[in-house]
């Protein structure tokens, strides 16, 4: 018998609620996201400073994305022998050492090494989330607990960007990164006193990915997250044109439905704990049900200001639950390897992006902002179609004991 599998299912129903580490890593995410969102806000000013073009800054952005992807797929392996504990702690380390790379850099060379720092630790936070809550709270309550931990990533990317434009607008865009040096350090040290020893429990190797990808739920699982997440990505990141050309709004209008969407967002992905605790299969469903009918909604209502605000936040509100259940989704469906299964889904999502923001363009290059809104609304309900035919949740304890079946008999 697999011990380690073993230990994966008996393990959650013994741990006492560690809320406070939930909480310590809440903030850590919070300091993650904020670092990685800091130049979009910031890059004219910085840019000048480097004495490069903005387009050329930009690549630090581009940098964080792509060391998060390939981080996803190996920070299991190259991690399994060692405690999980001193692993995220190394994460909170990376982005104290990234900014102040970046706050005290003489050219773009260091602001990307800084940069790439950051990129592994967001790449492996993500990938260790859906396990380490798993350690850190019982099994009935960790949708409650990841629910915690993201809403970090609601705060940070309602709060991250403004806040850093106006700071730096004070203080000069180094002083903002040296802030978010304060708020890695203070993560630091919450979680050195409340994060308990964690042994490592799985088998990562490199060949473990596949096997993962094997399982016929986990293939349909990453179809699933592509297809919702590349819907968002295409709406969200086409959102201002849209609402500027076809709504037809202000700059204070913009403004004003951009902070309802992000104000929604993370009412959603607060209340996703307790909703998923009911029905996880249920929320998987209808989050991109309702959203691919807003995209639709929107295209067809036009010039409608307070509807289009409605429609944009109750998007958000849907879509502040979808990262956390498909994380919950990978504590349930593979329990005993849910390192690797995490990274799987940390890649689909970067896959995501890519794809939302490319197809996007070419789309709405050729028809326009209501061509890109037909298309992810389209998408979005294949993906739901997708879950309600393919997707069948079961639960932790029958899930792992079949691996196990299928690991004695080879």
């Amino acid at each position: 018998m697999n011990t380690c599998v073993e230990a994966a299912i008996a393990a959650p129903e013994e741990v006492q609620p560690a809320w406070g580490a939930v909480f310590a890593m809440t903030l850590g995410v919070f300091g993650l996201i904020t670092a990685e969102f800091l130049p979009a806000s910031l890059l004219t000013p910085m840019a000048a400073t480097l004495g490069v073009t903005e387009g050329m800054a930009g690549q630090t952005v581009t940098a964080t994305a792509v060391v998060a992807l390939v981080t996803s797929l190996v920070i299991a392996v190259v991690t399994r022998n060692i405690d999980r504990r001193w692993v995220l702690l190394a994460f909170s380390v990376l982005l104290v050492g990234s900014n102040l790379l970046v706050a005290f850099a003489p050219n773009l060379t260091v602001v990307l090494s800084g940069r790439v720092l950051l990129g592994i630790a967001i790449g492996g936070f993500w990938t260790m989330s859906a396990a380490t809550a798993m350690r850190l709270v019982p099994e009935a309550m960790v949708p409650r607990a990841l629910s915690i931990i993201f809403s970090g990533v609601s705060v940070a990317t309602v709060a991250a960007a403004p806040l850093g434009s106006y700071f730096g607008h004070l203080i000069g865009w180094r002083n903002v990164f040296l802030i978010a040096t304060a708020i890695g350090v203070f993560a630091f040290i919450w979680q050195l006193f409340t994060l308990p020893r964690m042994a490592p429990t799985g088998s990562a190797r490199m060949g473990t990915l596949v096997e993962v990808m094997k399982r016929p739920a986990m293939r349909m699982g990453m179809i699933a997250v592509v297809l919702v997440f590349t819907g968002h990505f295409a709406f969200f990141t086409y959102l201002r044109p849209f609402l500027e050309v076809v709504t037809g709004v202000s700059v204070n209008g913009l403004s004003g439905m951009l902070l309802g969407f992000g104000v929604a967002n993370f009412i959603g992905t607060s209340l996703a704990g307790f909703v998923l605790e009911r029905n996880l299969r249920m929320i998987l469903l209808l989050m991109p049900l309702a959203m691919g009918g807003m995209a639709l909604a929107l295209v067809v209502l036009g010039r409608a200001p307070v509807a289009d605000a409605i429609l944009v936040a109750l998007w958000g509100m849907a879509f502040g639950g979808v990262p956390v259940a498909w994380t919950t989704w990978i504590t349930r469906t593979v329990p005993d390897e849910a390192e690797s299964g995490g990274g799987l889904i940390v890649a689909a999502i970067q896959l995501a992006i890519t794809l939302g923001a490319a197809v996007g363009g070419a789309v709405f290059d050729a028809t326009g902002a209501k061509g890109v809104f037909i298309g992810c609304g389209m998408v979005l309900l294949v993906a739901a179609a997708t879950i309600g035919t393919k997707l069948h949740p079961v639960s932790p304890a029958y899930d792992a004991r079949n691996f196990i079946g299928e690991a004695d008999e080879a």
